[in-house]
């Protein structure tokens, strides 16, 4: 379905409450209003009951497509269909196609009890003509049974037991918030000369905004993608230190209520127990659905803060304001959000898309030199993998890069984001294999990092390592040239990344059984078996399951090898 969301159907079995809150759904976002089975009495001057015993079902089914088909042609509309409408492909391709299809639930109990309590309470309001029977409980549940499989076709589903009309609409209201979040039509009120790239999965559409000093076009950026409320900014020390005050000052500006929440720098704080604290300071302020996270400052920082906005209150809108290069090419891209486990990185978590990103290159002015190098394993990882024109690109720029010249460091993760925002539009939770490609470099990299309690490496350092010893294992497979292996350690160390764990080792005892034990627990296993990233040439990456422990042991040793 195309995710440029135009209108909003109403869906569900009779009883669900779609008339009633589709009219509520309207009033407040000040759509237009359609009920087709209304439509088709005041067509025909005759109750839905009576079309059914004079004309049969057949006509009333005919009459309800077209009727379907002329509100489909309208625009900013809340249709409530009746409900069987659905079950005909004619009608459902058509929805599908115009709108967000939400699917209004409840039990049968309490859809007997509501319908025969509307009969009750209105001695005009007939019986609809399909429970006119001895049994109408028997037949609610056979009826329902029956659309069942159509009704799981809707976008979004919302079970209405014991929710008021208003509090149904508001869920629905937050479903076409979060499905369509900056839909297409939005991206186009944007400055085009602000967006390096979009992010436009099945799901929904996103843009990645990269310019020098666009920080102080924060608060216009967020009302441009029809973002309000509280915004609550999840930052570390060191970064709130340095921007706190300006973020705060920017969003208020532009009219947002401000609170945030400071957080200690580091990877151990990406954990259930800060996620908590996070909760709690919510709570206490009373935080609303439609209230935005603001996650400010790098990878830790925007893992965690998504973490809190994907599971608090069901999901809350939330951007990424990355304030370091490995955020902004890598972390803040493809809404993988998460918290660490003692046993390994990022074991808990979600796919959970932010509404925008906004990466600012000045910010990377004031970051720490060990911080800013680390990043640049991530760009380097995306030419690798994908693009061997960026990789010369980086090579002939090396100086010019490591000085943050603003072209050629602006043109870097531009362009680096756009390979991000590619793969993740492609395969968007990892299912497809495609975005499995970026974690070329990971396998190890989370092994090191788990292994020294995330103390020790920098993320892009160990990737940087991880790197090595990928392609090092795919020379031994037979898959890649030496030149090719030569070529990218020749290229990290340029940048001044490490190539070895000696690089990095110094007084730290590191057991191989201890990083192979963290390996294997990492997220990308499947079936036991660790998915490898390999490669076979630069800018094409290939995925391996059948691997040697042998292989990947004598390549972890040269890797540690004095």
């Amino acid at each position: 379905m195309d995710r440029r969301i135009t209108n909003l159907i109403i869906t569900g079995f009779s009883g669900t409450g779609k008339s009633l809150v589709a009219m509520e759904v309207a009033l407040r976002l000040n759509w237009n209003f359609i009920d087709t089975d209304d439509e088709i009495v005041k067509q025909t001057g005759k109750p839905i009951a009576e079309i059914f015993r004079q004309d049969g079902e057949d006509k009333f089914r005919e009459l309800e497509r077209e009727t379907i088909r002329k509100a489909c042609q309208r625009r900013q509309i809340v249709i409530a269909i009746g409900g069987g409408a659905i079950v005909d492909p004619q009608n459902y391709e058509l929805l599908a196609k115009t709108g967000l299809i939400v699917c209004l639930e409840a039990k049968p109990e309490t859809i007997y009890e509501r319908l025969f309590r509307e009969a009750a309470s209105s001695p005009d309001r007939e019986v609809r003509p399909l429970l006119a029977v001895d049994n109408p409980l028997g037949r609610i549940r056979q009826l329902k049974a029956s659309r069942q499989p159509y009704y799981a076709k809707a976008d979004w589903t919302i079970h209405t037991d014991g929710l008021s009309v208003g509090e149904v609409a508001e869920e629905v209201i937050r479903a076409s918030r979060l499905l369509s979040r900056t839909d297409s039509s939005q991206l186009s009120a944007f400055s085009d000369k602000d967006i390096a790239c979009v992010v436009e999965t099945k799901t929904q559409s996103y843009p990645i905004f990269v310019g020098y000093g666009l920080l102080g076009k924060l608060g216009e950026k967020m009302k441009k993608a029809a973002l309000s409320g509280t915004a609550t900014a999840i930052s570390d020390e060191n970064v709130f230190s340095l921007y706190g005050s300006k973020v705060e000052g920017i969003l208020k500006d532009a009219g947002f209520a401000v609170s945030s929440f400071v957080v200690p720098p580091g990877e151990e704080t990406k954990s259930m127990d800060y996620a908590v604290k996070i909760y709690d300071f919510l709570v206490e302020h009373r935080a609303e659905r439609d209230d935005i996270i603001v996650a400010l400052g790098g990878g830790m920082v925007g893992d965690l803060a998504g973490f809190v906005a994907a599971t608090f209150l069901r999901g809350m809108p939330w951007i990424q304001v990355p304030t370091s290069l490995v955020a902004m090419v890598d972390a803040s891209i493809g809404g993988k959000v998460g918290a660490n486990h003692p046993e390994g990185k990022n074991l808990i978590g979600a796919f959970y898309q932010p509404n925008l990103v906004l990466a600012d290159p000045q910010t990377l002015t004031t970051l720490p030199q060990r911080e800013l190098t680390s990043g640049w394993a991530e760009v380097i990882k995306h030419g690798m993998i994908l693009d061997e024109e960026f990789v010369q690109f980086l090579e002939s720029n090396v100086s010019r890069l490591t000085k943050l010249e603003l072209e050629f460091l602006t043109r870097a993760i531009a362009r680096s984001a756009a390979i991000k925002a590619q793969v993740v539009s492609q395969d968007e939770k990892e299912r497809e294999g495609k975005r499995t490609i970026l974690n070329y470099g990971h396998t190890i990299a989370h092994g090191l990092e788990a292994a020294t309690q995330y103390k020790r490496f920098l993320h892009g350092e160990a990737v940087a390592i991880g790197m090595v010893g990928a392609a090092k294992l795919s020379q031994r497979l037979g898959l890649l040239p030496s030149a090719v292996v030569e070529r990218q350690q020749s290229l990290l160390q340029k940048f001044g990344l490490p190539t070895s764990l000696r690089a990095k080792r110094s007084n730290l005892k590191l057991s191989i059984a201890e990083i192979t034990r963290a390996m294997e627990l990492d997220k990308k296993t499947k079936e036991k078996a660790i998915r490898w990233v390999l490669l076979q040439d630069i800018g094409k990456a290939v995925i391996r399951s059948d691997v040697p422990q042998q292989e990947v042991l004598a390549v972890l040793q040269e890797l540690a090898e004095p």
